[in-house]
């Protein structure tokens, strides 16, 4: 039996699903929240609600946006024919801290994981596929984050890409292997994308 009230037991139980948080981060947000201003909580609130119901993923390169298509994509300022792939659209504004890149983007949604059951099927590689075959794009540039899954999802990319007309690079070794791009900062990130390389 719980030794809060069954409201806070449940706003505890549902912060704990978020990711880093363990049982006493989730009883001091909770606590946070319980000593907070009525309207605090109810701005929270909305705020999730706001998320919920005012986001969409873009028709094009799958990032999160409130927009159809996102900004990167209707910008007519970026290089459409050069195609930045990130994991997740975290990942987006890693690249965009380096000031270099002025392509657009396609967000897969994860990485292959056969261990937990996903495979291309399950991440958004088909549009992209449709984007190159289109011919919509002179270069790919794979930037998922150095790590066994990433490396995976790059090099299954490469070799689906293989065929089609398009030229296909990997970032450089500028962010460290085994950690999340989304953590790099300007001037790794900077060095990766120059240093990209042909796979």
């Amino acid at each position: 039996m719980s030794r809060y009230a069954e409201p806070m037991a449940r706003l505890i139980e549902e912060l704990k699903k978020l990711p880093g948080v363990g049982t006493k981060s989730a009883q001091r947000y909770a606590f946070h929240i319980l000593r907070g201003s009525d309207d605090d909580a109810i701005a929270l609130a909305d705020a999730v609600r706001g998320v919920k119901a005012g986001l969409r993923l873009c028709s094009i390169c799958n990032n999160i946006t409130d927009i159809d298509p996102c900004a990167y994509c209707a910008s007519p300022t970026r290089n459409r024919r050069l195609v930045c792939v990130v994991e997740e659209p975290t990942n987006i504004e890693a690249v965009e801290r380096s000031r270099g890149y002025q392509g657009v983007y396609h967000v897969l949604h994860g990485t292959l994981s056969p261990l937990h059951g996903v495979g291309p099927d399950q991440l958004r590689t088909s549009t992209l596929l449709e984007r190159v075959e289109r011919g919509e794009a002179d270069e790919i540039i794979l930037a998922t984050s150095p790590t066994l899954e990433g490396e995976a999802t790059a090099n299954w990319l490469a070799s689906a890409l293989h065929s089609l007309p398009v030229r296909v690079t990997r970032i450089a070794t500028g962010v460290p292997a085994g950690s999340d791009i989304e953590y790099a900062d300007e001037v790794t990130m900077a060095r990766a994308l120059e240093g990209r390389r042909e796979v």
